[in-house]
């Protein structure tokens, strides 16, 4: 990435989307009534007081605004991160066997006891996050604890990665599947990216050498297993030994790993692993950009088992690809990277953005149609890939600004 005018253009675009669009929407989505937030928002913008509040949601709410608090210092993201704090440490966190709930009620009984180690990974690294903006002990001493669970009841010693879920006391849960959607394997590339992105913020508040050891056996998995580097694609599930199963395609898990891989080994501070990772990184983004990037703009969201192509855009996938094609051009200077994500971004700006109410529609068609039925918050549906994409997009492009301009003091 160099001082490129369209990445600066983009850059205040993004600023302005978080700060007036995407966060206000969220400040506003509060839960009077228990505290925290409210669960479940419908596309008529009915708020459901009564839903119940999955960790994952909670968990990203709170990365959201201490990240946010993190880059802007204003005092309205810190006290809506507290907020959502006080709501994961009080109603999520299982004070008896450890970790977090997949689902509670609205007032905070367990609805869903399953410790899903996709659900940890997100407490970690909310809970790293926010010790990392506010320098507050007791998160880092949650995200601490919840890391040592996991490596205690999910770790594979003899093959490597971890098991997907369990009970409530951990033992292990014969279906690991995270929704009716997926398949039901004994490991998935989704729960090991998460891990992946948990344990990179978690190493940057605590490094500590077990944590800094798995977050290189994760890379290493990513290596050898997951990356299909003739396809230039993710295998999405396996068994215990890393054997794939299935053969659908996701472009926004391609092209989000795309970038987070090279994040991670960036906080590692491995640069012979970051070597290693990035034709990978980049045969990744490429193949998403050939296959998936539309003429009109943003990406298909995946190819599905039978050669068949999903094209409609939820909102995530293209968050990722704005990221994940920058960062595919700043590890290659190919222009074409860069004008795919400045182009998913036009597009996400016509048709995905909520101008009128806030945030961004869920999902939409090929063509930039709202599909009904699909909630603007709930369980899925939150701030953090729009939000992060947002604030990556500013931290990167800005690096970028103060590195060239340093150069140029120098000249």
């Amino acid at each position: 990435m160099t001082d490129d005018p369209v990445l600066h253009l983009l850059r205040r675009d993004l600023e302005c989307e978080l700060t007036e669009n995407i966060l206000p929407y969220w400040l506003a989505a509060v839960d009077e009534t228990h505290g925290g937030f409210v669960g479940l928002i419908t596309t008529d913008e009915v708020a459901h007081a009564d839903a119940p509040k999955g960790a994952v949601l909670v968990a990203r709410i709170l990365w959201t605004f201490a990240a946010a608090y993190r880059a802007l210092g204003r005092d309205a993201y810190l006290v809506a991160a507290e907020r959502a704090l006080d709501s994961l440490r009080t109603h999520l966190l299982d004070l008896v066997h450890g970790g977090v709930y997949w689902m509670v009620e609205a007032d905070g009984a367990p609805n869903d006891s399953r410790k899903h180690v996709y659900a940890q990974a997100f407490a970690i690294y909310a809970l790293s996050e926010h010790a990392r903006a506010t320098g507050d002990r007791e998160s880092l001493r949650l995200a601490v604890d919840l890391f040592r669970l996991v490596e205690r009841h999910a770790h594979d010693a003899t093959h490597g990665g971890y098991s997907e879920a369990f009970t409530r006391d951990w033992a292990p849960l014969a279906d690991a599947r995270l929704s009716d959607v997926d398949a039901d394997e004994r490991k998935s590339m989704n729960t090991h990216l998460h891990l992946v992105e948990a344990y990179a913020n978690l190493l940057r508040v605590w490094p500590d050498p077990l944590v800094r050891r798995r977050l290189t056996e994760l890379l290493e998995i990513f290596i050898a297993h997951v990356v299909d580097a003739d396809a230039g694609h993710l295998r999405l599930f396996f068994d215990d030994d890393w054997t794939p199963r299935g053969s659908t395609v996701s472009y926004g898990h391609d092209i989000e790993a795309s970038w987070l891989l090279l994040d991670a080994a960036d906080a590692l501070g491995d640069s012979a692993l970051r070597a290693r990772l990035a034709p990978l990184c980049l045969r990744v983004a490429e193949t998403v950009r050939r296959e998936a990037l539309d003429d009109v703009g943003g990406i298909f969201n995946e190819r599905r088992a039978d050669g068949t192509v999903d094209t409609d855009k939820d909102w995530w996938p293209q968050a990722e690809a704005i990221v994940g094609f920058l960062c595919a051009y700043r590890e290659s200077g190919r222009a074409e990277l860069r004008d795919a994500g400045a182009g998913t971004w036009a597009f996400v700006r016509r048709h995905v953005c909520d101008a009128r109410h806030g945030e961004w529609l869920r999902r939409v068609s090929r063509d930039g149609v709202p599909r009904p039925g699909h909630e603007k918050a709930g369980p899925w549906k939150c701030p953090y890939h729009d939000a992060r994409a947002c604030l990556e997009i500013m931290a990167r492009v800005a690096a970028e600004r103060e590195a060239v301009d340093a150069v140029r003091r120098l000249a």
